[in-house]
This record gives C-alpha cells, sequence and structure tokens, in this order.
C-alpha cells in the first residue's frame, strides 16, 4: 500500500515538474541568448568606437607561448629520416 502510494505522488510530481518546464525552459533560455546579444552588441561597438589614426599600431592581444612547446633560444629543429 505504501509503495502504490509512493509510486503515485512521484509520478505526479514527475508529470507537475515536466509541464512546469515545458513552460519555463524556453522563457530562461530566451533571457539567456537576449543577455549574450546584448553583451555581443556592446563589445562589438566598444571595439568599433573611435577612428584610429593613420601609422598607429595597436595590439590588443598578445598571446602567450603555449607549455611544452620549445623557446627559439633552444635552436632549430632539424627534420631526420629514420633508416631502418
Amino acid at each position: 500500500m505504501i509503495l502504490i502510494r509512493f509510486l503515485i505522488i512521484s509520478i505526479c510530481i514527475l508529470y507537475i515538474i515536466r509541464s512546469l518546464a515545458r513552460y519555463l525552459l524556453p522563457f530562461l533560455f530566451e533571457s539567456v541568448v537576449n543577455k549574450a546579444q546584448q553583451q555581443y552588441q556592446q563589445q562589438k561597438h566598444n571595439y568599433n568606437e573611435g577612428p584610429k589614426p593613420d601609422g598607429k599600431i595597436r595590439i590588443d592581444h598578445v598571446p602567450q607561448p603555449k607549455k611544452g612547446s620549445v623557446p627559439d633560444s633552444e635552436g632549430e629543429f632539424v627534420d631526420y629520416e629514420e633508416v631502418k
């Protein structure tokens, strides 16, 4: 008797959650997408803001060297063929 009651209550709760999720999730995703679009538009506006003077170089990002890569001061890499 207790098991049947537990199963019925569980099924009802899952059905209610599923019904609510069907209506609430699209609104949540829409708000997340709208927020991302606003941030993109703001970044695009900030990047394009103001004319750049001629002859000037502006570096926005300096790439960091990859871990495990050999620095230029270590010498040249020479290809070789393995002879069997």
